[in-house]
């Protein structure tokens, strides 16, 4: 993609996200800091801040362990592993019963909402925890028709296309 077409595809998925009922409804929210070809989802989360609600990023406790830690402001991330910003070691613990609504990053979807992550299954571990809707942003050339899936991999409640939903 051109870097125009990033910023369009990415500003898409922004505003069709921003427009879900139960993203305005949710109160508690653990969102990603999006890298590399990943949509840009800091305005994301500045709006989830100013909108008050409570926002958590992904902080990696240990191997294969992954933690809901509460930010407060995006100048206040530190590099984490993957070199993602994330919230400090010493931020606070977010619950996953806390949780109304959770940001899933993937490398590629299929309709129904099994996803390729990056291979360290960190999601898949930590979502069972929380019975928040599950949402992920992708773009139209990221669905397939086909991932392979384990037992153990959860797929996402709705995914969110640049082309449409």
């Amino acid at each position: 993609m051109t870097e125009a077409e990033k910023a369009a595809s990415d500003a898409a998925l922004r505003e069709a996200f921003l427009e879900m009922p139960e993203y305005r409804a949710a109160r508690t929210v653990l969102l990603y800091v999006g890298a590399g070809a990943e949509p840009d989802t800091r305005p994301l989360i500045e709006n989830a801040l100013a909108a008050g609600k409570r926002v958590a990023l992904p902080f990696i406790a240990g191997p294969g362990v992954m933690e809901a830690r509460a930010v407060t402001d995006l100048d206040l991330l530190v590099p984490g592993p993957y070199g993602i910003p994330a919230p400090a070691e010493n931020s606070g613990l977010v619950p996953p019963e806390a949780l109304d609504l959770v940001l899933v990053p993937g490398m590629a979807f299929t309709g129904d909402g099994h996803r390729l992550g990056r291979g360290g299954g960190y999601y898949d571990r930590y979502l069972p925890q929380t019975n928040a809707l599950t949402v992920a942003l992708a773009r139209d050339f990221q669905i397939v028709d086909h991932i392979p899936t384990d037992p153990h991999d959860i797929p996402v409640d709705a995914l969110i296309v640049d082309g449409g939903e």
